[in-house]
């Protein structure tokens, strides 16, 4: 399995127009705004010796500061230009990058086998899947978390969607970053209240904490103020009595 044509050729026509530099990307805010507060969100429950892979990384902003908080950071995308991008900026090398496709879970459990088991964040990516390849990307979380990884999910909620029209409705139009998502068919797709626990819990994942928090864009609205998508996060495990093959 893989994801669809259109996916990928969505994903990579985003990546390839552009030059990966940070907060090119409508979403891609400073690590201090997202990666950090996410972390001290995850740390409360996880294993901070395990190694952490950032499953759609995109040029890999986040990945880098997480590459300061645990022994070794892995930063995944389905684009290659992405990956391209993200081990060009990684000056230090302080972080690894490498092309994977989150609804292969061949190619998921391969990348387990060479890693172990690892803490995995995943950043507003479920909402952007395919409705059918939501189910294998939640798989592919508890594929890598194993028995005593530990998961952070974020995902923009129903209500970013109010945030989102604003910000295109603003005098002039939509900013260059927004135009750019819209240009390549990167629209978010309802996620319905409630869809996200079911879909952790029916592949075999424990929510151990949740709550909800604003996720931070790297675009401004005409008066300054940051634009800010509601969003919910859970920290996961793997729910008591699975086996560590998942």
């Amino acid at each position: 399995m893989g994801a669809s044509e259109r996916y990928v050729r969505a994903w990579e026509g985003f990546w390839a127009e552009n030059t990966g530099e940070p907060g090119e990307a409508f979403w891609d805010a400073d690590a201090t705004l997202t990666a950090a507060p996410h972390t001290a969100l995850l740390a409360a429950h996880a294993d901070r010796t395990l190694p952490i892979v950032d499953l759609g990384c995109g040029n890999g902003t986040q990945t880098r500061y997480l590459a300061g908080h645990f022994p070794r950071a892995v930063g995944v995308d389905l684009s290659a230009s992405a990956v391209a991008h993200a081990r060009r900026a990684d000056r230090d090398a302080v972080a690894e990058f490498e092309q994977l496709d989150l609804t292969d879970l061949v190619a998921v459990r391969r990348l387990s086998e060479r890693l172990g088991e690892v803490n995995v964040y995943l950043r507003a990516v479920l909402h952007q899947s395919d409705p059918g390849d939501r189910v294998p990307v939640a798989t592919a979380v508890a594929l890598l978390l194993g028995r005593r990884g530990r998961g952070l999910v974020v995902e923009p909620t129903a209500a970013a969607k109010a945030v989102l029209q604003e910000v295109a409705e603003q005098p002039g139009g939509p900013p260059h970053r927004l135009r750019q998502v819209r240009k390549h068919q990167l629209r978010p797709a309802e996620v319905a209240p409630g869809e996200l626990p079911e879909l952790l819990r029916g592949v075999a994942l424990e929510i151990l904490d949740q709550g909800e928090s604003d996720l931070a864009m790297s675009e401004h609205h005409p008066d300054g103020a940051r634009v800010a998508l509601p969003a919910q996060w859970f920290v996961v495990g793997a729910a008591a009595g699975r086996g560590s093959g998942g």
